[in-house]
């Protein structure tokens, strides 16, 4: 195998494991008001990711880094031309991680409702912008003969992106439901689940569309095999919740993801950013790449730091596997009440 097409490859997998794992801590920020009636719940709900939301966005850090060192050229149209999209993910991802730390520094209701608008916000905005991002890298976007991104912010606010952000908000929200009803005990688990039944139908129509859409446009054949597997999985999530499988209604829709991110980079490569003005301007995986000495180096450095870190965050995940519930909350003083 070619060192570009093994970085175009590890590059989907860290992307995947990013949505895996930051999708379902943007989904529990995403449901902080729908299911935290209390400011016991909200607790609850912030406590089930707590110890591993800050450790998920190492995938994001890690999948921007590969990005930059094995294809700068992809890197260098996708960061410009999409500056204004990304720039409102940090923004977002940057207020929530402060919102985390900060929701509890003030004895106040009122300091901690603003924060925890800041928790939506910040898990609702990614959670809508990465999919249009996605679909945008998988259909084209106007890219000229110099690599040069030469649409607007609106270019991307096409109805197949706009349905990408739909479907990843959806999935995210399903995910999010799943793991709260994995890692909670009492009313907060009982609502997840009958939430999770009410989202899931929704989610698995936007996702059929979105992916039957994208293999129709411009899928590979082989990528039909991951459609249907994330297909089967999204309903099989819904039958398990409804059977009180919570782990394998979890597991269902982390599989969903998976799939979907096949099916989309096996449609996108060789490809790694098609230009919509001519297909002769597209970036690929030998046009945007490092060199080659670059890449045996990063080889090196992947294959001794991955299993590291993979192993830190298995461990933290286990040490933290077990489920929250009101008797593991301290009673928090209401301002106003004895």
């Amino acid at each position: 195998m070619e060192l570009t097409t093994f970085w175009f490859i590890l590059i989907g997998v860290l992307w995947t494991g990013y949505f895996f794992l930051e999708g379902f801590d943007f989904g529990v920020g995403m449901l902080l008001h729908p299911l935290g009636r209390t400011e016991t719940d909200r607790r609850i709900l912030i406590n089930t990711i707590g110890p591993v939301w800050d450790g998920n966005e190492v995938w994001l850090i890690t999948a921007g880094g590969a990005t930059f060192a094995a294809f700068p050229n992809w890197y260098a149209t996708l960061f410009s031309g999409f500056y204004l999209a990304l720039f409102l993910i940090l923004i977002a991802l940057i207020v929530r991680g402060v919102a985390f730390e900060y929701r509890g520094k003030v004895d106040s209701a009122r300091w901690r409702q603003r924060w925890d608008l800041c928790i939506a916000f910040g898990s609702w905005v990614p959670a809508v912008l990465w999919g249009v991002a996605f679909a945008n890298i998988v259909a084209g976007v106007p890219i000229n003969r110099h690599g040069d991104f030469t649409g607007t912010f609106f270019t991307l606010l096409n109805p197949f992106a706009l349905l990408g952000g739909a479907v990843t908000a959806s999935l995210f929200l399903l995910h999010g439901l799943h793991f709260v009803a994995l890692k909670t005990e009492g009313p907060i688990h009982d609502r997840a689940k009958l939430a999770a039944q009410r989202v899931a139908p929704v989610a698995i129509v936007l996702g059929a569309v979105f992916l039957i859409w994208n293999q129709v446009e411009r899928g590979a054949g082989w990528t039909w095999g991951p459609v249907l597997v994330a297909a089967v999985a999204l309903v099989a999530s819904l039958v398990a919740i409804r059977a009180g499988r919570d782990g394998w209604a979890f597991t269902a829709t982390g599989i969903a993801i998976a799939a979907a991110m096949i099916a989309l980079f096996g449609g996108l490569y060789p490809d790694v950013m098609p230009s919509s003005t001519d297909p002769a301007f597209s970036l690929t995986v030998h046009n945007a790449s490092s060199t080659a000495y670059t890449l045996r180096i990063m080889s090196w450095v992947a294959a001794i730091m991955t299993p590291v870190v993979l192993a830190y965050q298995a461990w933290s995940y286990w040490v933290f596997r077990r489920r929250i519930g009101e008797r593991h909350i301290p009673a928090v003083h209401v301002p106003g009440q004895p």
